[in-house]
This record gives C-alpha cells, structure tokens and sequence, in this order.
C-alpha cells in the first residue's frame, strides 16, 4: 500500500512511503500528456513509511520518535524539519543535526500535519487542531476545535497561511481559518459519497493557484475552489481507493496512488490487485479559479 508522496521542490522527483517498508523515488520524464517515470532509488526501513518530505534543496534525512512519526514537514524558511508522532509529541529539528532542538508536549495523538511558514496545523486525536507561529515555534499560538464531526484524516495549509483545510474518515471537509476576523469564511461541505456510502477523505492538496485536490477512499479525486465555495472538476472513478494525492512544485503533474485503504474491512483485501501510482497532466482550465478569491488575509497571525 503506497500511503504518501512527495515531489521534489526543485524537480520532477517523486517519492513515495508504504506499508510495505520501503521508500521508492522516480524521476518523472514529460512529453505533452505522456509520462515515463524512471526508477532512481529504493530503500528498505524496518517499518512502515507513514510519510515522506523533501527538504527545500530536494535532499537531507533526518529525524526519530520514541511512537511512529505521523506526519512530517521541511519548513525551509525556518530552516527546519517538523515532525508529529503518535507518541503526542511535535518536535524540531535542524537538518545538520540528528538530535531535536525543540519538542511540544500534545494532548493527543497526531493524526495530520502541515506547515507554510509561518502557519504549522496539527490535527490530534482529541478532535483538537493546534496552530503554531514558526516565528516562536515551540508555543501554541492558538487551539480550536475541528469543525469536522469524526476523526481528522488530513490537514493541509493555505498557500497564503491564512487558514487550513481538512478532511474527515466520513466524507467531510472543512475550510477554517486561523484569524476570528476571518471566521465568517468558514464552512464545510461532504464529498466522497456513493448513495448511502460514505468513504474517507485521504488527503487535501493544494495547487499553486490556490484551489485544491481531494482524493478519496470512493477512488475518486475532484479540484475545488475554496474561494468560490465550488468543485471545478471531479474526475473518474478509479478501481481502488486513493490513498493520497500531490501537485508538483509548477501544478502540471497530479500524482495519486490507488491502493486498499482498509476502510472497507480486511474481508474486502485482494492481494491480487497491486498497488500503483497514476500521473494525471493538469490542464489550467481544469484547475484555476472561475472567479477571482477574495477571501483570507495574507499571512495574518
């Protein structure tokens, strides 16, 4: 099961974690809308690969938890790499050191994180999400209840760092902001329903023009403008569930993979059906906003 993907931010590298153990990298060749991805690297850890990041230059390891890692993110402005473990804590590290330089005691497990400096969310399992100022770093700059009903899936920040988005087990997403003079933009709508099924949301990727992917565990993944409170496109159903989804850095290449997910039970696992990751080409009529977004202050905190 491939659970997450990265792109280099400085090429068309993409990376991959699974429950398979292994880290996978592929540099991603592009002629029009065809694609051939080259096979650079593959290593082996003792343990699921629940996430994966590229630190601002696309290289540098680094990091440990006493519980899994969680979610991870390169803050390259801060020079940094942040971490969330299900061992309730955040931490800190310097990409020259392999000890962490700062950590923050959470009430509960994480179960998403995200960062654009200077905003870093993380979702927990108390239903809480924590918002922190990477200017002062080690405090809670503020913490709010999810506007989600069940349990948090995934977070990801505005490009402006004025806000999040996240996506709940129960096909529901939701667009908070940070600010209270912002809140009256906030609101929440279901996605990834099937009649009376309802599947999880995987993750919540956002495009360098500000609208958004959403993948899900139905095997489908639409672009929406949170602006405009409006999908602009949801694309054909897949024979898997989608586990995960990411833009690279230009916003011309959306990759996903289709993997179980388990949200259906192990009864409903085929071992037959592999694994795979898909390269969608991203037209800009398909992605860009039908109006101009007039909502959220930049960088507001």
């Amino acid at each position: 099961m491939s659970f997450d993907l990265a792109w280099s931010p400085t090429s068309n590298v993409l990376v991959s974690g699974s429950w398979d153990n292994r880290v996978r990298c592929w540099e991603v060749q592009q002629q029009g809308t065809q694609f051939n991805a080259v096979a650079k690297a593959q290593i082996a850890h003792e343990g699921p690969v629940l996430c994966t990041a590229f630190s601002g230059d696309g290289s540098t390891q680094i990091a440990a938890h006493d519980a899994p890692i969680r979610s991870i993110a390169a803050i390259q402005e801060a020079n940094c790499v942040a971490t969330g473990s299900w061992g309730k804590t955040l931490r800190y590290w310097d990409t020259q050191s392999p000890t962490a330089v700062a950590s923050v005691q959470l009430l509960g497990r994480c179960y998403a994180m995200d960062a654009k400096h200077p905003l870093l969310v993380v979702a927990t399992a108390d239903h809480q999400v924590h918002i922190f100022d990477m200017r002062r770093p080690s405090q809670i700059y503020k913490s709010m209840q999810s506007n989600l009903k069940f349990q948090t899936r995934t977070i990801s920040c505005f490009l402006d760092a004025s806000g999040f988005a996240t996506g709940s087990i129960k096909g529901r997403c939701a667009i908070q902001h940070v600010e209270d003079k912002d809140k009256r933009n906030d609101f929440a709508f279901k996605c990834h329903r099937d009649g009376s099924d309802i599947y999880p949301v995987s993750n919540i990727t956002f495009h360098p023009f500000g609208t958004l992917a959403i993948t899900g565990g139905d095997g489908t993944f639409c672009f929406w403008d949170k602006d405009a409170r409006q999908k602009l496109k949801t694309f054909n159903k897949c024979n898997q569930s989608i586990t995960t989804g990411k833009f690279n850095a230009r916003g011309d290449i959306f990759a996903y993979a289709l993997s179980y997910d388990w949200c259906m039970g192990a009864e409903k696992y085929n071992q037959s059906q592999p694994s795979v990751i898909r390269l969608h080409s991203v037209a800009e009529a398909e992605i860009k906003q039908k109006k101009k977004p007039g909502t959220g202050s930049r960088n507001s905190f």
